[in-house]
């Protein structure tokens, strides 16, 4: 943003509050995290996220997927097999959370 253009508080409060309402859902974070190794399988997927049900993890992906952030393709095999890839947009978020998690280590106390 250049000096000339007025800053909108509410349009950023607005993006902030959204990115956080889809990012801060249990789980959504750490999706996007497996996925930014590369794509997935939803059972490669299930495996690293420990303690995660199938319907939570599709319900997640579901929501990441209608927000942008990650396909879907299915491979038609035999055997049918689906993977999950980060979109653009996703792959720009990774630097972003990468960035929280160093931040995360040196600044947040973890619970006993």
């Amino acid at each position: 943003m250049d000096a000339a253009t007025p800053h909108d508080a509410r349009s950023c409060d607005a993006a902030l509050t959204h990115a956080f309402v889809v990012l801060g859902k249990r789980w959504n974070g750490m999706i996007l995290g497996v996925l930014g190794g590369g794509e997935a399988s939803f059972s490669d997927l299930r495996r690293a996220l420990d303690g995660i049900s199938d319907s939570m993890l599709s319900e997640r992906l579901s929501e990441l997927a209608a927000n942008g952030l990650v396909t879907r393709t299915v491979e038609s095999g035999p055997p049918v097999s689906v993977r999950y890839a980060l979109t653009a947009g996703g792959c720009a978020l990774v630097p972003a959370l990468d960035q929280i998690r160093d931040w995360a280590s040196i600044h947040l106390v973890r619970p006993a």
